[in-house]
């Protein structure tokens, strides 16, 4: 290569101007404002449990009337939203740690112990970080071991270097998201099928690249709203827990996963099986 040549190239590179954050942030689909079906009736629970009673071999779920909760079936209308159209990346997260020096994904044997899950501590170890960085083999995989205040924490910087305003969803948001508007049990319809989801039917037992199941896409273009990980949303319920909203690769059935169900988990909690994504105003 001559030296025209190199300086010529040398010049282009200086003056390529450098990518914002606005343009690098996360795709998201909107969803219209408008009317649409939440919650469920006798019928869909009675359908969940049916789920687990198959999957599990026993009636745990329905003993402990686990899909009680659900809000009755019902019509409610929401404004306008966008919302991302997958989870936060390992390589979206390490963003904000770099930029933020914020505490990386990972959680002590003590205090994984406290939290008195099945999971013992052990399984924990691929997902946390090491030297706030994640694994290179996971980067385009979902993050988790982040507390709620963590999930707004990315929030607020993700808002701060975009200039818009981003915030985790309230339940009707994730749960519209997830359904759209005519009441879907599941992202892709109303009868539970094991190829369109990450869960424990078919699924590694682990989290897998976000978006790996385009045929499990939702009404509006939301991906793995079922299965996959449980996320985050704004709604609180009682003693600081926040809701939680979608299933996860460790459940099977799939009652959990239906767009209607839901549970809580402490707001302090870093869980291998909670995730989260977040709507843009």
């Amino acid at each position: 290569m001559n030296v025209l040549k190199l300086l010529f190239i040398v010049v282009i590179l200086i003056n390529v101007p450098a990518v914002s954050q606005a343009e690098v942030a996360p795709v998201v689909v909107p969803v219209p404002a408008g009317p649409f079906l939440f919650g469920s009736d006798r019928e869909e629970k009675e359908y969940g449990y049916q789920l687990d009673e198959v999957a599990y071999g026993h009636s745990a779920t329905r003993n402990q009337n686990w899909y009680e909760n659900e809000e009755p079936l019902r019509e409610i209308v929401l404004p306008a939203f966008a919302i991302m159209k997958n989870l936060v990346t390992n390589a979206q997260y390490a963003e904000f740690i770099r930029d933020t020096g914020h505490v990386a994904p990972s959680v002590t044997k003590g205090r994984w112990q406290s939290y008195g899950l099945i999971h013992p501590y052990e399984r924990t170890k691929k997902f946390q970080w090491q030297e706030n960085k994640p694994d290179l083999g996971r980067l385009d995989h979902p993050v988790v071991l982040v507390s709620h205040s963590s999930a707004v924490a990315y929030a607020m910087w993700l808002s701060d270097q975009t200039n818009e305003i981003w915030r985790l969803p309230t339940v009707e948001e994730w749960e519209k998201a997830a359904r759209g508007p005519l009441g879907n049990r599941f992202p892709w319809g109303n009868d539970f099928d094991a190829t369109l989801l990450n869960s424990h039917d078919r699924g590694p037992f682990d989290t897998l690249p976000v978006g790996s199941f385009p045929g499990g896409v939702s009404f509006y273009g939301m991906l793995d709203a079922s299965g996959q990980l449980f996320e985050w949303t704004s709604t609180p319920a009682s003693s600081n827990h926040y809701i939680v909203k979608g299933g996860s690769w460790d459940d099977k059935g799939c009652g959990v996963c239906r767009t209607a169900a839901w549970h809580t988990r402490p707001a302090s909690i870093k869980h291998i099986l909670v995730g989260f994504r977040l709507v843009k105003e």
